[in-house]
């Protein structure tokens, strides 16, 4: 017994020491805010995180919400590497996000702003279906970054009068390595 309470505290001080924290409460300028383009999973992840970490909900009609947030995201690919008879070895899939948030008066309170994430991946005909598969994991993975970024951002407006700078990242990071 006093061995396993030893090894809790000494678990405890290390979480403690390397500056991990819970994600906790998010606040929100806005209580009742409306997304538009309801239909993809970034908006269904964009909005379990608002609801689940703030007071703030989520409302299906914009004449309800204090604020519209608009989304719209868009993905691609492009080849990174050949062998020497043309077949394709590695892929970077790519997503842009953009968004804006305006208050129910008109007030911008994001302008229109954008970023792009990337994520690479060897492929092989061989394997098709399951690169297929970690294809779309990596998107899934890439709509989640993206929903923590834009709820960061939307914790970023302070009241509904004061417009904060656009975030506008047109090109994407570079590509990770394997």
């Amino acid at each position: 017994m006093r061995r396993l309470l030893g090894l809790l505290v000494v678990g405890t001080m290390l979480l403690s020491g390397c500056g991990f924290q819970l994600a906790g409460q998010r606040d929100y300028a806005f209580k009742r805010v409306y997304i538009a383009n309801t239909q993809t999973l970034l908006t269904a992840t964009i909005k379990r995180q608002i609801e689940g970490g703030s007071d703030t909900v989520v409302v299906s009609q914009p004449t309800d919400a204090q604020a519209t947030l608009d989304i719209s995201e868009s993905a691609g690919e492009r080849t990174l590497t050949v062998d020497g008879t043309g077949s394709t070895l590695e892929y970077e899939l790519l997503e842009t996000f953009h968004y804006s948030l305006t208050a129910s008066d008109g007030t911008v309170l994001i302008p229109p702003s954008s970023f792009t994430l990337n994520r690479s991946m060897t492929y092989s005909d061989q394997y098709f279906l399951a690169k297929s598969n970690e294809a779309n994991l990596l998107y899934d993975d890439m709509r989640k970054d993206a929903a923590d970024q834009i709820t960061r951002r939307l914790s970023a407006v302070r009241n509904l009068h004061t417009p904060i700078p656009a975030v506008n990242r047109g090109f994407p990071l570079p590509t990770p390595p394997l």
